[in-house]
């Protein structure tokens, strides 16, 4: 459940008023590989298969869907906020230089990081000739935001989406970070196997910094926009 209903007290017209508001949830998901614990994220329940999936391929551990054997809820876990990625056996996971390993994290993804190495990674640019018209890209911000229900209840989460060059949205997911926003779209990328997307068009919640631009698009999407307007 992405969303709660809580009790508030408003103050409207000078008066106390009690009222009832949806709230975005957050919540703890702890992230194993072939049962071994990796990471705890903080994150809003929904899509975790996508965002195990894109957290594993951006911190670089998969390349590929065909890695991925299987994903699947931690049955022990009776509160759905454990989850199990089985690797493809020829897959080497260095648990020992994993450095968010362990770690309960709602953060970008360069705090945590055991040494500035870890934190400049290098992963190949993806080449490409796409061009988007201004116009349309001035018109994907609404599209996405059509797209986030749980924002509209709540005016708390973050989004990013994926489109194709003629503006049709493929996915949008919402996340009370904005990282997982992203990672959510990536792992969808990776399950479905259109990775990379060398012909669509990625908008994100505005993140104007390194990790997002090192570790997510320049490993998926050669075309990408920033929008500071999506949460507010």
């Amino acid at each position: 459940m992405s969303t709660r209903q809580r009790k508030v007290i408003r103050w409207i017209d000078g008066a106390k008023q009690t009222t009832t508001d949806q709230l975005a949830v957050e919540e703890p998901l702890e992230i194993r590989i072939d049962t071994r614990p990796f990471i705890v994220t903080m994150r809003t329940p929904g899509h975790d298969r996508e965002l195990a999936a894109g957290i594993l391929f951006t911190e670089g551990i998969v390349q590929s869907r065909e890695q991925i054997h299987d994903i699947r809820q931690n049955r022990r876990n009776r509160d759905g906020n454990s989850i199990d990625v089985f690797l493809a056996a020829n897959v080497i996971v260095p648990f020992e230089r994993l450095a968010r390993r362990g770690a309960v994290t709602s953060s970008c993804g360069v705090c945590g990081k055991e040494s500035i190495r870890a934190v400049k990674q290098r992963w190949p640019i993806i080449r490409s000739r796409v061009v988007v018209e201004a116009n349309l890209l001035l018109e994907l911000p609404d599209r996405l935001r059509a797209a986030q229900p749980t924002f509209e209840r709540t005016g708390g989460l973050h989004a990013a989406g994926i489109f194709t060059l003629a503006g049709e949205l493929i996915v949008a997911r919402e996340d009370i970070g904005r990282h997982n926003a992203v990672d959510k779209v990536i792992g969808a990328g990776l399950l479905n196997g259109s990775l990379p997307l060398l012909s669509m068009c990625w908008l994100s919640a505005d993140a104007r910094h390194s990790r997002f631009c090192r570790n997510r698009w320049r490993r998926v999407c050669p075309s990408c926009a920033l929008c500071p307007h999506l949460q507010v």
